[in-house]
């Protein structure tokens, strides 16, 4: 099931490299996707119907969730004519964990496996430590690690994952229009100086969302003149490594991964 990134096509690959037959449900635009999948489906939100008969048609055992599903979309569709398998997976509200909650319902029923995506992604999660030349200032390490400890607790209510803080205020939180965005908005109330913060909910489900920073993280930041990204260590995908940590050198920002323990 493909969102749009590059996560899909690279979930793809190591799923062929694991010996799985890949055939990709593409949501949405998946860079390299089509190269790596042995099929390719168009689907749409707004035909669930269609997605289902398919998964049945190709005799899928197991579905794997990558990439970035937008919720506006599921807004977008709410006043649209959509078919009946769609309007049951909304019937129970657009939250992550009632969505979730319905496509695991649905797919089960046709005896398919949600799997967790951790082994198909994991040698892009964050390890724990400093990542870029330049570390986090004093200041910045208590922004950052104050910053943890509210945005998991924001996470695990299901109202997002990141925050943004400046001199030891909270300006932005994430909610449904993503971590880019947040960031922007964050940026443009208070100026150079703020620092970003990504965590995951202590119960995140890894079947539907593996939490992610990449370089349009960073440059989102660099635009707005961030200073410091904290991560939560061993949880968070890093995506595009090389390029992120690029970007933020080249922008003197400081990104860290940060255990629970450290946090």
């Amino acid at each position: 099931m493909a969102g749009a990134g590059v996560l899909p096509g690279r979930a793809a690959a190591e799923a062929r490299r694991q010996g799985w037959r890949v055939v990709a449900f593409a949501f949405d635009d998946a860079v390299g996707l089509a190269e790596q999948a042995d099929l390719v489906i168009p689907s749409r939100l707004d035909a669930i119907q269609a997605v289902l008969v398919e998964l049945m048609g190709q005799g899928v055992s197991a579905a794997l969730f990558a990439g970035k599903f937008w919720k506006q979309q599921i807004f977008e569709h709410r006043d649209r004519a959509v078919d009946e398998a769609a309007q049951s997976l909304v019937s129970g509200g657009f939250s992550d964990g009632a969505l979730a909650e319905m496509a695991v319902a649905a797919l089960t029923g046709l005896g398919i496996e949600v799997l967790d995506q951790r082994p198909f992604l994991s040698p892009w999660m964050a390890e724990e430590g400093v990542l870029t030349r330049r570390a986090p200032t004093d200041a910045e390490w208590t922004e950052i690690r104050e910053g943890l400890v509210q945005a998991r607790r924001l996470a695990e209510f299901g109202i997002g994952q990141t925050i943004v803080r400046a001199r030891g205020a909270i300006v932005a939180v994430e909610a449904i229009e993503g971590t880019d965005a947040a960031i922007r908005r964050g940026t443009g109330l208070t100026g150079p100086g703020t620092v970003v913060v990504k965590a995951a909910a202590p119960t995140q489900d890894y079947r539907f969302d593996v939490p992610a920073v990449g370089p349009a993280t960073v440059t989102a930041m660099a635009e707005g003149g961030a200073v410091a990204l904290g991560i939560d260590g061993g949880k968070i995908m890093l995506v595009d490594r090389e390029e992120t940590l690029r970007l933020a050198d080249a922008a003197g920002i400081a990104v860290v991964s940060v255990g629970e323990a450290a946090g």
